[in-house]
């Protein structure tokens, strides 16, 4: 790696790769980057409008692999298929009530249906293009937590065809207890990538990545905050007896994430876009269309204003 190499900022390699058109496989640099994409349920519409500004940038190219968590792995598809754009139909209300409804629990069913999501929005309402995932030389890295020993699974080397990258979206979003029990995928079971790695920086790290882009659900000034006492014993109970390993890692995971945020924080590696101060709080299982819809237009405009920051200097030269 030259000297030049060594001290190009994550912005810079994006807008030198833009300009040269560089692809997977054909670069003038040594350099692995990597774009890592948060989850967090509804908060995914960040991440969403997020992806749609990479979309319409024509950026997407320039990275080597897509990492995604939860709902970050759903919108990495989204990204990685070509229809993030489109795919903003997806968060229209008679979809997004239909696969969250809290009054579901009261019958005993599952709060968040990931079964309808990947197998009916994904297949007829808002189709997902699989065939074009496998295809994408930029390659795709769900994370899945193991429901078993609680570490963070990367997906990708099982991804073969649309069936199992739907098994893979439906793992990655596996949400305890508000999405039912552990996906099984072979001979092993996974529950939602958050309990291990929401924030999967450290598994891109591991596997050669040198740059990273980080899109994040949230904000600069928005702490996660540990669970109440009850919802610790409901969730530790559940999980007890459906995903052992992953107990520990669901208790210890507030300690974890801020040790995480300055870890990032400090690493001139790592370029993070965050939603703006002005964004508004939400929840895991937030069905205001209003919101989202503000979450889908922030998260796209500080993505293009930050990106063009880069990309727009070459542009004009």
């Amino acid at each position: 790696m030259s000297d030049h190499d060594r001290t190009l900022g994550v912005g810079e390699l994006i807008a030198r790769r833009h300009r040269e058109g560089s692809t997977p496989g054909a670069r003038s640099d040594s350099h692995r980057l990597a774009l890592v994409i948060e989850g967090g349920s509804s908060r995914g519409a960040y991440s969403h409008g997020m992806a749609m500004a990479i979309e319409e940038l024509g950026v997407l190219p320039c990275f080597d692999a897509v990492y995604g968590a939860s709902a970050g792995a759903l919108n990495a598809a989204w990204l990685l298929c070509g229809r993030a754009v489109d795919a903003r139909r997806a968060w229209n209300p008679e979809v997004i009530n239909r696969v969250i409804n809290p009054t579901r629990a009261l019958r005993g069913g599952r709060v968040v249906d990931t079964e309808y999501l990947v197998h009916t929005v994904y297949e007829r309402l808002v189709p997902m293009d699989f065939p074009a995932i496998l295809a994408n030389p930029v390659t795709f890295h769900p994370i899945a937590t193991d429901a078993d020993t609680g570490a963070a699974v990367d997906l990708h080397p099982g991804l073969s065809d649309p069936r199992s990258v739907q098994l893979a979206l439906k793992a990655s979003t596996c949400l305890p207890i508000l999405a039912g029990r552990p996906v099984r995928i072979g001979a092993h079971r996974y529950v939602d990538a958050g309990l291990s790695e929401s924030v999967p920086v450290r598994t891109a790290l591991t596997q050669g990545a040198t740059r990273v882009l980080v899109l994040r659900t949230r904000r600069d000034d928005e702490t996660m905050r540990p669970p109440s006492t009850l919802e610790s014993r409901v969730v530790a109970r559940f999980l007890a007896k459906h995903a052992p390993g992953t107990v520990a890692p669901w208790l210890d995971r507030v300690r974890r994430h801020h040790s995480a945020e300055r870890e990032f924080d400090s690493d001139p590696a790592i370029l993070q876009i965050r939603p703006p101060h002005s964004a508004p709080d939400i929840g895991r299982i937030a069905r205001d269309p209003a919101v989202l819809r503000e979450a889908l237009t922030l998260g796209r405009a500080v993505t293009a204003r930050t990106l063009s920051a880069y990309l727009a200097p070459k542009l004009t030269a």
